[in-house]
Formats: C-alpha cells, structure tokens, sequence
C-alpha cells in the first residue's frame, strides 16, 4: 500500500479567477504528485511500508528524518489545502466554529488579521494554520513542510504560501493571494466539520 495522490476535489477550473486551471495542474500534477511519489520511494521495502502520510510525517519527525519528513508533510498538507477550498468560498463561517473563532481572537476580523499576518510573514516557503490546541484556536505559521501536528495541534485550516501556490496568478504579491484566499476560496464547511472532529 502506497501514499495516493488524491484528486482534486473540483474541476481544475473550478477555482478561477481566483487560482487558474494553470496553476492546478502544475500545483497538483507536478508539486503535489512529486512528494507523494518520492515518500513512497524512501518508505519501499521499509517496515513504514503501508503509513499513510500522517503516520509517516509523525514518524519521521520524531526520528529525525527530514527527507522523510519533508516528502511526506508536504504529501498531506497538499491535500489537506485542497479541501479547504471551494468554488465561491470565502466569506464567514457560521454556528460554532463561528462562536469559537470570536471567542479565541475576540472577532472573525481579528482572526482574519492574524491569519492574514501568518501567511504574509513565513519567510520564504511555508504555510498558515488555523488549529485546535486541545483548549482554543490557534493560527500558527509554519515554514518549508511544517506542520502543527507535530507541536500536538490538530489543524483545521491552512493556505499554501509556497510560491508555486499563488505565483502564475499573483506573480510577487503574496498579499493579493492571502486576501483572496480568505475572502473568496475557503470551503469554510469543510473547516467547520474539522473543527467539530478536533474538539
């Protein structure tokens, strides 16, 4: 048993204006599929053999590897990033993740502002979280293949802030993306059915 690449779950048009068919393709097809196809080489023929992508990037974090880690981590925040968008996202989330949210930053527009922060500041690659720490919500910023997982959190959202994520369409503006990614593309369904899993 092999790490799968997922498909995306919409149409590789399905995101535009906001994230063209050409940066899917290349996102998914090239990026995404490389990780999961070099983790699946470094775990052949290893008693690893058979982990899914979380157990590995734990595993391997734990070890040391950071090869491993790093093929591996990016293989499931790849498809975790994937389902958090959706055609026509964006907007505020409702019921109680919601409350959570205005309860653990004050108001939506202040967890905005933080997210905001985190995905405008991870210096050079990386990504930005919105996560559960077993008490509140937390937004966190991770750098290269990081994920909170490994601080003990269970992430409930992220944006890729890799250039490969947002360059073909934003060129240098990260900021531009960052906006866009909040206000137009999170699938805050799926954010919300996490949260209530994590809790």
């Amino acid at each position: 048993m092999k790490i799968d690449l997922p498909p995306l779950p919409y149409s590789y048009t399905a995101l535009e204006p906001e994230i063209s068919k050409t940066t899917l393709e290349i996102h998914h097809d090239k990026h995404h599929a490389k990780y999961v196809n070099v983790a699946n080489q470094m775990i052949e023929g290893t008693e690893m053999e058979g982990d899914d992508s979380e157990a590995l990037l734990m595993k391997a974090h734990k070890a040391g590897n950071q090869g491993l880690f790093n093929n591996a981590a990016q293989s499931w925040n790849h498809a975790f990033y994937w389902d958090c968008m959706k055609p026509s996202g964006g907007g505020e989330p409702t019921g109680d993740l919601a409350d959570q949210i205005k309860k653990d930053f004050g108001s939506f527009d202040e967890f905005k502002k933080q997210f905001d922060t985190a995905g405008n500041t991870a210096f050079g690659s990386g990504w930005a979280w919105l996560s559960w720490d077993g008490s509140k919500l937390v937004v966190d910023k991770t750098i290269g293949a990081g994920n909170p997982m490994t601080d003990g959190k269970k992430p409930i959202l992220t944006m890729d802030v890799w250039e490969h994520a947002y360059y073909v369409d934003y060129k240098n503006m990260r900021a531009t993306y960052v906006t866009t990614f909040l206000d137009k593309l999170v699938n805050w369904d799926f954010v919300s059915a996490n949260f209530a899993a994590a809790k």
